[in-house]
């Protein structure tokens, strides 16, 4: 398994060299907000979002301050709005008022913001502060199990398994790797095993 964790590691990074997060996001609690908004909703419709949210609410303050009905409206095609809008400002102004100011760096402290669950804060752990993270969303968990990476569709029991097997100092890069393959590779329906570079190491490709 050890070889072929690796194998994969390797062909992934040679197909994304930058293995970027891809939200767009200045500040660490911007990248909190835009998280909570990918919820249900891609990446890209996110990013059209968040410069105009930014803009009215420039500050962590102006965010926990905000009027949940306005940021509703800003937000609105992201998707479940009410909630989205209700945790951003109160996560923002736990933030501000228990935080100091700035977004936590261990797994407890970042559950108890609204909104926040496991995927989102690996997301954060790994991106603001570099720590080993592993982040299950849809594409990791349907590629983990179809290259016998990991069994199951529980994001926290495919989180365990990940990191059983992941170098920790690769595990991150690796779920947004994992992510830009997702999307134009190994895709839910129809996935392109024609051109496939993880084809020899993925098991319902070969059938075993």
């Amino acid at each position: 398994m050890e070889e072929k964790v690796a194998a994969i590691i390797a062909a992934l990074r040679e197909r994304y060299p930058d293995a970027l997060c891809a939200l767009h996001y200045g500040k660490d609690y911007e990248l909190m907000i835009s998280v909570r908004l990918s919820a249900q909703c891609t990446d890209a419709r996110v990013n059209q979002v968040t410069p105009a949210l930014f803009a009215r609410y420039p500050t962590l303050d102006a965010f926990a301050e905000a009027d949940v009905a306005e940021v509703e409206e800003y937000v609105r095609s992201c998707g479940f709005f009410h909630h989205k809008a209700q945790d951003i400002v109160a996560a923002c102004r736990m933030l501000r008022d228990e935080y100091g100011g700035r977004v936590p760096d261990t797994m407890e402290q970042l559950l108890r913001l609204p909104g926040v669950g496991r995927k989102t804060a690996n997301l954060l752990l790994g991106d603001l502060y570099g720590k080993p993270a592993v982040v299950c969303d849809t594409h990791c968990i349907r590629i983990a199990n179809r290259l016998g990476l990991a069994c199951g569709k529980e994001p926290e029991k495919v989180e365990r398994q990940l990191r059983a097997i992941l170098p920790p100092e690769e595990s991150s890069d690796f779920c947004h790797r994992i992510v830009l393959f997702g999307r134009e590779v190994c895709t839910a329906r129809s996935p392109h095993c024609d051109r496939c570079e993880l084809r020899p190491y993925c098991r319902e490709f070969s059938g075993k």
